[in-house]
């Protein structure tokens, strides 16, 4: 009997044992679940924290030193290192033909429809890598400036655009997060063509006469490309964000598309014909100043005790003669700060700090009638007053630049008292319904790395993916329009946008 027990002992161990394991298997997987979800693991990042970076001597370090060595394209570039002919156009305007022939049956929204396609060509260093490192090598010498004394290598920051949009285009695209642009790496398959020469460091850190040459090997370089040939530049975008840059050579690529701080239609920068909305983008400057966060803006609330500030010169050219006038009209008001000022660190620190205990910031013409101190202002969360009559906004198509800043005409400001009046007229809830729309505009002025969706760089191809069809019509009209003959379409009905009357308003009344 006791064998008979033993015997039946041994056989019900292992089941035991089983039921055992089991449990304890469901525990622990039970535990592990619990441990993984309150503390997720890291998930590895090109940046650290998944952060991103704002500021270009920082964005551009790590770009040239971590990420530009490692910089691969998954299949061969087509770009033409040599001359082109006619059969290369003529084979090009083919594959096209035959990709548009093919999306036009078998996608209803085309040619409407994201992402945008964009190929980069693929320049040799001397016009992209060699000028980044350029200023990377020397960007701290700042006793470098311009003949009015503004520090050359913050202007170039200001205008840095042309680095924040190609240092998106060419990342990984595992790394990248915008939706609105994917790069091609074919020509056929492109939209549009992005030349990624930096016309604005080259300017300002090349000799005049080495700048020129540049300027004029970039220019072969880009027109021997077929697809060039083939659209005469229609479909190509250059940023020549300084009105300085590439002056010497713009005639010649007139029908590119240009990221432009303004357009300026007094002709001072630009020759009549050669900008217009239609055809061309203003972008914004990159901000001087830190943004003034959720955080930043609830503590600096109360004490944004000044009514109205600037700093910077008062003494301008062109549109800019405004400032004098604003000086001596605003000089000595109450709750008003009106000072001359730098654009250097020292400057930088103290308009930030005035921008950030204001209600409103001034933000007139300067030598052309925008300037980073609209930017500045935005995402400090001080109301921009703008007295600029030629100015054109960055992005109209899409934001509303009433309802976050207070645009008046240039006569009406200069009057005795009209402008502190007009400002202290407004309503609380008008000045608190400002500062809301502030706080969510701020992100679309705010270039960074990773470029994020609805920043600077996402909005610019929309607003470019916006002139595709009218750029294959002019594209296909160029093609077959007779040489010589009188047929051409142009909108020479465009205007400047100006807040002075119209003179026949009586007549149209």
């Amino acid at each position: 009997m006791a064998g008979k027990q033993l015997n039946h002992h041994h056989r019900t161990l292992p089941r035991f044992r089983s039921k055992t394991i089991i449990s304890t298997l469901i525990i622990s997987s039970f535990s592990l679940l619990v441990i993984l979800y309150t503390f997720p693991p890291s998930v590895s990042s090109p940046y650290p924290s998944d952060q991103t970076e704002t500021s270009f001597v920082a964005s551009l370090e790590q770009f040239l030193i971590h990420k530009a060595p490692k910089l691969t394209s998954p299949v061969r570039d087509d770009t033409v290192r040599g001359g082109s002919d006619d059969g290369d156009i003529r084979k090009l305007d083919e594959m096209v033909f035959e990709r548009e022939n093919r999306w036009l049956s078998e996608d209803p929204g085309y040619p409407v429809g994201f992402p945008v396609k964009v190929y980069v060509y693929e320049m040799p260093k001397k016009f992209t890598f060699d000028l980044l490192w350029l200023f990377h090598n020397t960007y701290k010498e700042t006793s470098n400036a311009t003949s009015n004394g503004s520090p050359v290598h913050r202007l170039i920051e200001q205008h840095s655009i042309d680095y924040w949009l190609w240092a998106d285009l060419i990342s990984p695209e595992s790394e990248r997060r915008l939706k609105s642009v994917v790069r091609v790496h074919k020509q056929e398959e492109a939209d549009f063509f992005y030349v990624p020469f930096f016309t604005t460091i080259s300017f300002f850190l090349l000799e005049k006469q080495q700048c020129k040459a540049l300027y004029r090997e970039a220019l072969k370089w880009v027109t021997d490309q077929p697809a060039w040939k083939r659209s005469e530049g229609r479909d190509h975008i250059f940023p020549i964000h300084h009105p300085w840059s590439f002056k010497s050579v713009r005639k010649y690529v007139k029908n590119a598309i240009w990221l432009l701080p303004d357009m300026d239609s007094t002709g001072n920068w630009y020759k009549p014909g050669q900008v217009s909305l239609e055809k061309d983008l203003i972008l914004p400057y990159v901000p001087n100043v830190d943004i003034c966060d959720a955080k930043c803006l609830s503590e600096s609330a109360p004490k944004r005790t000044t009514l109205l500030f600037f700093r910077g010169r008062l003494k301008r050219n062109a549109g800019g003669k405004i400032r004098a006038k604003l000086g001596t009209e605003l000089s000595g008001v109450k709750d008003v700060i009106i000072t001359e000022g730098t654009a250097g660190e020292g400057g930088k620190l103290a308009a930030q700090a005035g921008m950030r205990r204001s209600l409103f910031c001034l933000c007139p013409a300067g030598d052309t009638p925008s300037s980073a101190r609209l930017f500045d202002a935005i995402v400090s969360g001080c109301i921009p007053v703008i007295v600029s009559d030629e100015l054109e906004f960055p992005f109209e198509g899409i934001l509303d630049y009433k309802k976050v800043a207070v645009i008046v005409s240039s006569s009406d400001a200069i009057q005795p008292g009209w402008l502190v009046n007009h400002l202290r007229s407004l309503k609380p809830s008008q000045v608190k319904n400002f500062q809301k729309s502030l706080a969510q505009y701020s992100r679309h002025f705010l270039y960074s790395s990773p470029a994020q969706p609805l920043g600077p760089e996402d909005l610019t191809w929309r607003m470019i993916a916006g002139k595709l069809v009218n750029i294959k019509l002019h594209t296909r009209r160029s093609q077959r329009v007779v040489k010589g003959s009188r047929s051409i379409c142009r909108c020479d009905c465009w205007r400047a946008n100006s807040t002075t009357p119209n003179s026949l308003s009586h007549l149209l009344s």
